[in-house]
């Protein structure tokens, strides 16, 4: 069975979720800035993510979380953040309802 088979993107979004936006302290799958999975079949998984803000200075550390909670995973060999910031993070459309309610956002 490939990489692929064992690694859905439902998985790794679950996954994903217990990653938290250190200022916020809120999922960044419920924020809205997970863009995008992508498993290969060398078992790489590519995360695109965005932050808050350009300028956020906690970077590294959601990257970190990242790598933390997706290595483990079967025949995941190795896990490459892809940072973006396009298009540029909108919580009135990109964040889940929770979120807006708790941000106050409608």
């Amino acid at each position: 069975m490939s990489v692929k088979g064992l690694l859905s993107e439902d998985l790794i979004m679950e996954r994903l979720k217990d990653v938290f936006d250190p200022e916020i302290h809120m999922s960044i799958v419920e924020l809205g800035l997970v863009y995008g999975v992508n498993v290969a079949d060398d078992g790489e998984v590519e995360v695109t993510y965005t932050l808050t803000s350009p300028g956020c200075p906690l970077g590294p550390v959601i990257d970190g979380q990242i790598q933390d909670v997706l290595i483990d995973l079967p025949g995941v060999k190795r896990v490459v953040g892809k940072l973006t910031f396009s298009p540029p993070w909108d919580p009135r459309t990109m964040a889940s309802d929770d979120v807006k309610m708790q941000l106050g956002i409608w």
